[in-house]
């Protein structure tokens, strides 16, 4: 008895050392990954600032640049949506009998015994 907890407890243990130490590992992926791509970006943006006179030059052109964008893509959707053949579909016509009144059919007729089953 004793040596069955004993064995449960150490796999337990074990499991459970396995379970945090992949998190760990995990983690420290992350962590190795956030540092070699942050370098990247660090050096991607001092290239542009070195090529301009004025970085504020820079940020007012690319702010237009955007805004322009964002313009043009807004002006193509609503043309888009223009040329659209998209309708939306009609409702379609209400049953004779609801869902209610059919459930509640069903088990009067199941209760009097005139339900027949397949």
């Amino acid at each position: 008895m004793t040596t069955d907890l004993i064995l449960s407890l150490q796999i337990t243990a074990l499991g459970m050392g396995l379970v945090f130490g992949a998190i760990l590992l995990l983690w420290l992926m992350m962590v190795i990954l956030t540092a070699l791509t942050a370098d990247k970006e660090s050096t991607e943006d001092e290239v542009p600032a070195s090529r301009s006179a004025s970085p504020a030059a820079d940020s007012v052109s690319e702010t237009g640049y955007k805004l322009q964008a964002a313009a043009v893509a807004v002006a193509v959707a609503l043309a888009e949506q223009e040329l659209s053949s998209a309708h939306p579909l009609p409702e379609p016509p209400t049953a004779i009998v609801s869902a209610w009144q059919l459930g509640m059919r069903t088990s009067q007729r199941s209760e009097k015994g005139n339900f027949r089953r397949h």
